[in-house]
């Protein structure tokens, strides 16, 4: 049995589905059960709860070779950081608690840093939970930005026809398709090939500024002089905020942005075959923008 953690977001619903696909048998968790009915329809074991119930994660985890876990992700929150903590307390009580040995974590280049990375930080900070569990093998998988981060621009193409954030235009950034970082993760659940703590990073096709993110976009919308505009950073978090963010997230984000132009939210790997994946931006772009 493989439980898997968000079987309804980016990466958990992929990896749910290619281990059906594969005559896997999966616990699907997730916290919608209509959301989840799909993947019960087709042969999942279902189970829907709060990401911060320790109770519900610890039944879900009970009887698993091993788990996919995440922190679920809420642009909305008050307060992010406690709301993150609140859920990865419990993934880790439940890890204890259930008796599962084997556990695959996505996390995030740059959470090395406890600081000046922005919501990253709640990564470092569940990173540490893992690491104090005894007689489980964790395998950490530092992704790279989402490319599905940069989808919001397009409305902000639309209605203002240009891109704006507040990274500098020419900061290389590792950036990755979140199929790819399934696909990665799948292969770890199935191939079970680490022991103790392991961190891996997964840095995407290649690393690409924002300036080539809106270029890039722009040539497949048909606006070739497409504009990218660096924003202060307190005007950054004033347009997060009018997007539907909380004001204590959007401060989180422009506090992520000066990180990655200072240099200090990066790859410590490097680039190499075995963090590199496959999907370009382009085809992204491709595929995903009408």
């Amino acid at each position: 049995m493989i439980t898997v953690m968000g079987a309804t977001g980016h990466t958990g619903k992929r990896i749910a589905w290619q281990l059906l696909k594969a005559g896997h048998p999966v616990r699907a968790l997730g916290r919608s059960a209509e959301r989840l009915a799909e993947l019960k329809d087709a042969g999942a074991e279902v189970m829907a709860g709060e990401p911060n119930d320790a109770a519900y994660l610890t039944k879900a985890f009970h009887g698993a070779d091993v788990v996919y876990t995440l922190l679920p992700y809420d642009p909305s929150v008050a307060d992010y950081m406690a709301q993150q903590a609140d859920v990865g307390e419990a993934i880790v009580k439940a890890i204890r608690n259930s008796g599962v040995r084997r556990v695959v974590a996505l996390s995030s280049v740059g959470a090395e840093l406890a600081s000046g990375n922005g919501p990253i930080a709640s990564m470092h900070e569940q990173e540490v939970r893992l690491r104090a569990v005894s007689s489980v093998d964790v395998l950490i998988l530092r992704a790279g930005a989402f490319f599905e981060n940069l989808l919001p621009a397009l409305y902000m193409i639309e209605q203002h026809g240009l891109v704006a954030d507040g990274v500098d235009a020419d900061v290389p950034v590792p950036m990755i398709a979140s199929q790819d970082i399934a696909d990665a993760a799948l292969a770890a659940l199935l191939d079970r090939d680490w022991h103790g703590v392991q961190v891996r990073e997964l840095l995407g096709q290649r690393d690409i500024s924002y300036g080539e993110a809106t270029r890039i976009l722009g040539e497949h919308l048909g606006r070739p002089d497409l504009p990218y505009v660096q924003l202060p950073y307190g005007e950054m978090a004033g347009m997060l905020q009018e997007a539907g963010f909380s004001a204590d997230l959007a401060g989180l984000y422009a506090e992520l942005a000066q990180g990655i132009n200072e240099r200090r939210v990066k790859s410590l790997e490097g680039r190499r075959p075995g963090n590199t994946t496959a999907t370009s931006f382009e085809a992204f772009v491709a595929e995903m923008v009408v």
